[in-house]
């Protein structure tokens, strides 16, 4: 995305067509210019930075310095409105019969919410508004330290202003650096560490094999052919002869020109020069009582022998810091001696379900509706290496949803619902209650447009999902899933591009998000093929989905590359939950 595209907001050029003109992410500021993550910040507080001049300080000096100013949280209900969505950026309607724009762009996000309820009761409010994480302080003044006191609700009325809705890509880099990275790294036991990253490098504690090792079934021999088989002294010289099994080293060395049966994986004896197969050979009797080897083919020396270190040798390093402990991982880890691994731990999340209408069983009945998130999102999360529980249904009442978000202890906390200006919509009211930062408000994308990131204290966040379910479903790619990873340790996955396999009409302004399915063409190869039943409130098309296309403004015709958010499943996703959570309804 260019700076023309942000009209010169973020420190380039307006109008400009190429790349970035302004400083990239993570570099300092040029003269003159700003962070841009801190404008993007200020944009998304409804506040215009604010560039002071060497001299209007006392004390100041020196060259140029710019500075960002922030409007609090709870004063930004006087800042000007301006979004793609009011004021001369409005949505353009979609014509009816477009089989690939939004069925409903009004409602994008603000419709019904999804929820699994839960026979949990909301609990008791604790402290809020506290820079400690623990929440242990007490806010309110009171003598008592034990007896918190909330901080009343709001009691101001009328519609709330909506702010400026951010870029795509600039939300998601916003998501990825809300926290500086993921928390210290912990040492458990093997099985404990599935899912997460290795914070330290996977180094070989013994060689692999730590022995020469068989294999096949069959004879180690020594020397050139044929081998005589004897009896080891003190076996029994009738039955078959005793060999080396696997688990029991070798007692005795093996002479040139003997052999001796052996086993898959048993340590090859001293002397032993190859293994011939079982199928490879052929025992004849002899006159005088003894057995004799024979062989077609000649036993070249190591045939059929693992050797000590073919692998890796003790000290090797076999998987840097940053890999992902999958089940393969684990065997390596146990082969080359770990009991423990030291990986970063996997983040813990806790989804609220916001809505009076949902029912978790049964048909929709009574205007009341089936929760279609409740069952989606822990899942998915699971799916992402986060810890996650069974979701909380909460009523749409706002001081349940601010004792539940003030008691939560989980990195993250997932809202469903409730992020626009309804009157049960109260993400934005319990935020400002609870002396939230807000860093996104509304992104420029749809669907999904009304999502939001907070900052509930240091290393704490939520996020604002909307109530339909493919509009969440945007949500949960573009804010959660970023900062979970980050939290987690985990590298972004590999950008990559894909040609459309059909055109796809675009929003005026904002990015599109269209679930797409893999599809074979003979001039493109690989494509992406566009999936109807794609509006806010529609799952039919994510289900049979791969992936997601990232649409730009505008639209983009047949054999367009597009950037592709593959989906967990389609990586290779596993159903067993770490948690053992299982969907309503499961066994």
């Amino acid at each position: 995305m260019t700076d023309g595209e942000y009209d010169g907001a973020f420190g380039g050029e307006p109008g400009g067509t190429g790349g970035m003109t302004g400083p990239t992410w993570g570099e300092p500021a040029g003269e003159g210019r700003g962070d841009p993550f801190d404008e993007a910040l200020a944009l998304a507080n409804a506040a215009a930075p604010v560039r002071v001049r060497p001299g209007t300080e006392a004390g100041a000096g020196g060259g140029p310095e710019p500075m960002t100013v922030r409007v609090p949280y709870a004063t930004r209900e006087t800042a000007a409105p301006h979004s793609s969505t009011t004021g001369g950026g409005g949505d353009v309607p979609y014509t009816p019969d477009d089989p690939f724009s939004l069925d409903d762009p009004a409602v994008c996000g603000n419709g019904p919410s999804s929820a699994s309820r839960s026979s949990s009761t909301p609990r008791s409010p604790g402290p809020s508004g506290s820079s400690d994480p623990s929440g242990s302080s007490n806010p309110s003044g009171s003598s008592d330290p034990s007896v918190p006191e909330d901080p009343p609700a709001p009691t101001a009325s009328g519609p709330r202003p909506t702010p400026a809705a951010l870029p795509w890509h600039i939300a998601r880099d916003i998501a990825e650096r809300a926290v500086p990275g993921p928390p210290a790294p912990e040492t458990s036991a093997l099985g404990d560490a599935l899912g997460r990253t290795l914070a330290a490098p996977l180094t070989a504690l013994t060689d692999l094999p730590s022995f020469d090792t068989s294999a096949m079934d069959g004879w180690a021999v020594s020397g050139p052919g044929p081998w005589r088989l004897d009896h080891p002294a003190g076996a029994p010289e009738a039955g078959p002869l005793p060999g080396i099994l696997a688990g029991h080293a070798p007692t005795e060395a093996l002479h040139d020109g003997h052999a001796v049966p052996i086993a898959t994986g048993a340590r090859v004896p001293p002397g032993a020069t190859a293994v011939l197969r079982s199928e490879h050979g052929e025992v004849r009797e002899l006159t005088d009582g003894g057995r004799r080897l024979y062989a077609p083919q000649p036993a070249p020396p190591g045939q059929d022998i693992r050797p000590r270190g073919q692998e890796c040798r003790r000290g090797d390093q076999l998987l840097p810091v940053g890999a992902l402990v999958t089940p393969a991982v684990l065997g390596l880890a146990a082969a080359a001696g770990y009991d423990e691994l030291t990986a970063y731990r996997r983040p813990r999340a806790e989804v609220l379900v916001l809505g009076d209408e949902l029912l978790d069983h049964g048909l929709p009945q009574d205007g009341r509706i089936r929760d279609a998130l409740g069952p989606m999102l822990a899942p998915w999360l699971h799916a992402l290496g986060v810890e996650a529980a069974a979701p909380r249904h909460l009523a749409d009442d706002a001081d349940t949803l601010y004792a539940a978000v003030a008691e939560s202890t989980a990195d993250v906390v997932i809202t469903t619902g409730g992020t626009a200006s309804g009157p049960v919509d109260h993400v934005h009211p319990t935020l400002r209650r609870l002396g939230a930062e807000v860093l996104v408000d509304g992104v420029a994308v749809r669907p999904g447009h009304p999502m939001l990131l907070a900052r509930l204290a240091p290393h704490r966040h939520l996020v604002g999902l909307p109530g339909n379910p493919l509009a969440a479903v945007s949500g949960l790619v573009t804010l959660a899933e970023p900062l979970l990873r980050t939290l987690a340790a985990r590298p972004p996955a590999a950008p990559y591009r894909t040609p459309l396999a059909a055109p796809v009409h675009g929003h005026p302004q904002d990015t599109r998000l269209v679930p797409v399915a893999y599809r074979e063409d003979e001039r493109h190869g690989l494509t992406a093929a566009p999936l109807r039943f794609h509006g806010p409130a529609m799952l039919r098309g994510i289900a049979a989905a791969d992936a997601l296309a990232v649409v730009p403004p505008g639209g983009a015709e047949r054999g367009t590359e597009l950037e592709l958010l593959e989906l967990p499943w389609s990586a290779g996703w596993s159903p067993v939950s770490s948690t053992g959570w299982t969907a309503p309804g499961g066994a």
